[in-house]
């Protein structure tokens, strides 16, 4: 390997080969790896706002319930409203479509809710279609290849070459493994790079889903290392702390926890838990200490009282300041619409799981 450094930012990018880990290069910068995703776009014909317009974002998971409940409801994650179009009815919403997507053909009347309020309803809908779009490659620029990398690069001729399935690893400054992501990548191209003598810059096509620009300061925040302290979401709005939760998630699912002794006493700060996002981030602190994973929903909040991460039963929980929680979590709607109490769900399980809980 032919590394400029070993630690840190010198090595924040490792190509690795999913099968036999084997690791093809390395590189500190990675182009196209935080930039926008292809979102879909919705017109909402004879809007009607349930109170206050909907206005920039309108939601990390936006439902829309089909007046026909025959149908299932459908989901556009990260939604933002470009507002009405002038002189018309007319809401636009973009967002990340859900795989399943609208009902085939459908266009009656539908509502829309964000998990936690009705936001309006329109009596027909369109999906936009996008232009072609061609995804940008992922560049990994400055990259020490390894010497089997260089081989397979030589006797490749400069034509697509199909690295099968790989994982692209991504530490933080203390040399930590963040998280990952699973490519099967064609190598487009490559070239001596101008970062080093003998670094290339390699161009990948496969899919990657991009890191969006609103999240990169939470990413920035913990390539810098894990935080030391707790309540470090706090200030963060919903969406953020939506993008704080995923990397708690994918760094604490792989971590060794050492499980402590039965009867231990555990205490939550809910004075910030005003969303499900900051829910499930005080609870992983109080069961793990600052950027703890302790569940991101309901089912992994039951895995995790399960045993191997960090907790044993029975055990103590004082949840401080448990009125906020259930002032703002407390009417939660469900995907069709239902109305249901997050909080008390959330303490059956912990209850079911062996802990007693203290609200104060």
């Amino acid at each position: 390997m032919h590394a400029d450094g070993d630690h840190g930012g010198q090595r924040r990018y490792s190509l690795t080969d999913a099968g036999n880990g084997h690791v093809w290069g390395v590189c500190a910068e990675a182009e196209g790896f935080f930039r926008e995703a292809l979102r879909g776009t919705y017109e909402l014909f004879g809007w009607v706002p349930d109170g206050a317009e909907v206005r920039g974002w309108a939601g990390s998971r936006v439902w829309l319930v089909p007046e026909d409940r025959t149908l299932d409801a459908w989901l556009l994650e990260d939604a933002e409203s470009l507002g009405q179009y002038p002189g018309t009815d007319s809401l636009v919403l973009t967002g990340l479509d859900d795989y399943e997507g609208p009902p085939e053909g459908h266009q009656g009347p539908v509502r829309l809710h964000d998990g936690y309020r009705w936001l309006g309803s329109c009596r027909e809908f369109a999906r936009v279609l996008p232009p072609e779009h061609v995804e940008p490659p992922l560049v990994l620029q400055g990259l020490a290849p390894s010497d089997r990398l260089r081989r397979t690069l030589a006797t490749g001729a400069r034509r697509p070459l199909d690295l099968e399935e790989v994982c692209l690893e991504i530490r933080d400054d203390r040399d930590g493994l963040l998280t990952d992501r699973l490519l099967r990548p064609k190598v487009r191209t490559w070239q001596p790079s101008s970062r080093g003598t003998g670094l290339i810059d390699l161009e990948l096509d496969g899919y990657l889903a991009p890191v969006p620009g609103y999240a990169r300061p939470v990413w920035e925040r913990w390539l810098a290392g894990p935080p030391d302290a707790p309540g470090a979401w706090a200030a963060l709005d919903t969406r953020r702390r939506g993008a704080w939760l995923d990397l708690v998630r994918e760094r604490g699912c792989r971590l060794k926890y050492q499980d402590r002794k039965a009867g231990h006493a555990y205490e939550l700060d809910g004075r910030h838990v005003t969303d499900e996002p900051g829910l499930y981030l005080a609870l992983g602190e109080a069961v793990n200490g600052p950027g703890g994973y302790f569940g991101g929903c309901l089912d992994a909040l039951l895995d995790c009282l399960r045993g191997n991460f960090g907790y044993t039963a029975p055990a103590t929980l004082v949840w401080r300041d448990a009125a906020t929680a259930r002032g703002y979590l407390s009417h939660a709607l469900a995907p069709e619409g239902e109305q249901y109490d997050l909080v008390a769900l959330v303490i059956e399980a912990l209850i079911e799981g062996g802990m007693h809980v203290i609200l104060t």
